[in-house]
Parts: C-alpha cells; structure tokens; sequence
C-alpha cells in the first residue's frame, strides 16, 4: 500500500515538475503573421494564466485592453498570442516593450502568397476552451519555415537544474549515512537489545513455571495416608 502511495507522489511531483517547466520556460514557433490587433478582455478564472493587473496594458482587476498577435503556422493552422508585459512577476521574463513589440508585430505582417516567415518566442499554453493564450515575448524575422531554432536557454536551464538535483541528492545521501543510519542502527540494536531481554525473562519465567508444575505433580504421586 504504502509502495503505491509513495510512487504516487513521486510522479506527482515529476508530473508538476514538468508541468511548471513546459508552461515556463521560452519555446520558438516559426509562423506567418497575418494580424495584430487589441481587444479589450474580460479575466477572470483565468486569470492565473495573464499578467497581474500592474503590469503593462492591464486597466482594472477584470477587464483589460490585451495586444494579441494572430499567425499561421507552415500547414496553414493558426494560433494567437496574447502580447502582454510580464514586469518583475514570475516568470521573470522582465519584459516592458508590448508596444514596441506589437509594432515589430504589425510590420512583419504578410500574405499567404508572398509569406515572412518569422520567429516568436513565448511562453505558456493556447487552450482555447477556457480563453488562454501564449504570451509572445520576442519577434524575429527567419529566412523560411524551415529554420531550426537552437533552445540554448532551456538548455542551460535545464542543465542546471540537473546539477542541482545531483548536489541535493549528493547531499542528501552523506546527510542519511552520516546522521540518519548511524540513529537507525543504534535503534534497531536497542530494539534488539530489548527482544533478547524480553526472550531471556520468558524463557526464565518458563522456567520457573515448569519447576513449580513438576513441584505439584510431587504431591500427586504420594501415597495417602
């Protein structure tokens, strides 16, 4: 049972891991930019998945007036971004040019005929059954729709996440051998300490018993007078 529980909660917290990295960290997809445009959105469940209201376009707690950036993608489906400041709250993006952005945005617009292809960087996820859009972070124009975009910041992030994983685990092991093991064995001698005194004191009650018992069968076999 507890085997269950504890594989449970380790790809739980794998599952969240991975989760909070995918939505976090910087992803490149080379579109075609076919509009921008502003409109004024209502938050609200949602919310989590937007800039907090003083940052950037944000006008009051649940209506604001978002940047949003349409494109197409090499096989003609499309997505949206949203074009939003990210201040100095998580994820640390540190981005304050949305107009500038959407600038650069609006001039690389084109056609389907004659396509700029272009690179957007962003973070986060398009579910649009609860209103969620990636939030785009960079704009750069690429030779076609074939360019390969080399993820050098998740690499390095990712690498040193590993390496601190490692030192911790490192770390954690010297800790249990150092400090944890030591306690563990001094309580299981205790432990056993305590079952040998406990098998020697019923062994030696048995024995007192049994002698008591053959005592009284003395009685039994004599004579009556």
């Amino acid at each position: 049972m507890w085997r269950y529980v504890k594989w449970g909660f380790r790809l739980s917290v794998v599952l969240t891991l991975f989760l909070f990295l995918h939505y976090t960290l910087p992803q490149h997809d080379i579109v075609r930019i076919t509009e921008t445009y502003n409109r004024i959105t209502t938050v609200g469940a949602n919310a989590l998945f937007y800039a907090s209201p003083d940052a950037g376009t944000a006008e009051g707690t649940n209506t604001r007036d978002i940047r949003f950036i349409a494109t197409a993608r090499p096989n003609d489906k499309v997505i949206v971004y949203r074009n939003e400041d990210t201040g100095l709250i998580w994820p640390p993006y540190f981005k304050y040019d949305s107009s500038n952005l959407q600038a650069e945005a609006s001039n690389l617009r084109s056609d389907k005929i004659n396509p700029q292809w272009v690179s957007v960087t962003h973070y986060g996820w398009r579910i649009p059954f609860f209103s969620i859009y990636p939030n785009a972070v960079a704009v750069k124009a690429v030779a076609g729709p074939d360019v390969r975009i080399i993820p050098w910041v998740n690499i390095v992030v990712l690498t040193v996440l590993l390496l601190v994983a490692l030192m911790l685990r490192r770390m954690w092991l010297q800790f249990r051998e150092r400090m944890l093991d030591p306690v563990a064995q001094d309580v299981a001698e205790a432990w056993d300490g305590v079952e040998d005194r406990g098998e020697a004191a019923a062994k030696k009650a048995r024995g007192i018993w049994g002698r008591f018992v053959d005592w009284l069968g003395t009685f039994r076999g004599r004579p009556r007078r």
